[in-house]
């Protein structure tokens, strides 16, 4: 498993450095010509599915043309990021990318049907937002040492549930029973849509979810948010103290979202998509909309998005090999 993680954090070395082919040399004159489709690998109604609507009204907007949304929940992101992965280069198909996919699937999974970082050409970050622990209200916790406490007595008595196998909420949950030595058992779903509902029946005890996604019910009162996963509070919910001010220093797990294409993708249209996508990050009404939904807008350069993927994969294979977790997909 160690070797396997190793070779999957050496490859991220060669993501700037895509192979030129014929597709790279065609001029970007004339684009877009028909729809676009952004692939997002989860479910309606989370992060990633805001971001790709944002994109998409801002993008109708100035292209004139149908921008799409498409989603293809399953295995972490990879159903949907194989789709994009063996699409043309064309600038059609795009992903909203994710922590999962690109930087903790390749250790995670046994084998895949690509790969996580030379098949994709990046072309920029949009946003990253705090995961949050949230409890069913019946358990009667009100902050993580008294949920520490009610899973050391009751071990493996106790679930968490995340959006799926693999994903930066999945990992929240490994670290947070790492750091705490506390044995709760994992329970996955394709999405959201699926999760909230269990948590606030009493299903499954407790849900890392991102903020965005779980705020209304937090404000609500229909769940118990413990802490951010974050070392610093968020401006969208600044009353929800940290896991590791709360005691486990040190303790941070982001969810962030980027935009990626087909691998090859030829310059000119990296550089195009990269400025329709800071340009709309850019706008007041599009910045203050995520910001509101807990999710904190930053687009950057494709040079940054990879030393950024770099930096992740390498944190999160540790993490994955002490766990012992092994998938296949």
């Amino acid at each position: 498993m160690m070797v396997k993680a190793v070779v999957f954090l050496l490859a991220t070395l060669v993501f700037g450095a895509q192979a030129q082919t014929n597709a790279s040399l065609k001029s970007s004159e004339g684009w877009p010509r028909q729809a676009i489709r952004i692939v997002v690998t989860f479910t309606p109604g989370g992060a990633p599915d805001i971001l790709a609507r944002v994109l998409a009204e801002s993008w109708q907007q100035t292209l004139g043309v149908p921008i799409l949304v498409e989603n293809r929940p399953g295995y972490g992101g990879n159903i949907g990021a194989d789709l994009v992965a063996k699409s043309e280069p064309d600038g059609y198909t795009l992903l909203i990318g994710t922590v999962g996919i690109h930087a903790i699937n390749g250790a995670l999974y046994e084998k895949m049907s690509f790969h996580p970082i030379q098949d994709f050409t990046p072309i920029s970050f949009l946003a990253s937002t705090p995961n949050v622990l949230v409890v069913n209200k019946k358990l009667g916790v009100k902050n993580m040492h008294e949920l520490i406490e009610l899973a050391k007595a009751n071990p493996n008595q106790l679930t968490f549930g995340s959006s799926g196998v693999g994903t930066s909420l999945h990992m929240s949950g490994e670290l947070f029973k790492e750091m705490t030595g506390v044995e709760i058992r994992h329970i996955p779903y394709k999405g959201r849509a699926q999760s909230l509902p269990d948590l606030i029946s009493g299903r499954i005890s407790m849900l890392f979810d991102n903020l965005s996604s779980s705020l209304p019910l937090i404000k609500s009162g229909e769940v118990q948010a413990l802490g951010v996963t974050t070392l610093k509070r968020s401006p969208a919910a600044p009353e929800i103290p940290t896991l590791a001010e709360q005691g486990l220093p040190g303790f941070e797990a982001t969810s962030w979202f980027s935009l990626m294409a087909p691998a090859n993708l030829p310059p000119n249209l990296q550089k195009r998509l990269n400025t329709l996508t800071r340009q709309a990050l850019s706008r007041p009404e599009v910045r203050n909309k995520l910001l509101a939904s807990g999710l904190e807008p930053k687009p950057g350069t494709p040079q940054e998005l990879t030393q950024l993927i770099q930096s992740e994969a390498n944190k999160w294979g540790r993490v994955i090999y002490r766990s012992g977790a092994k998938l296949e997909q």
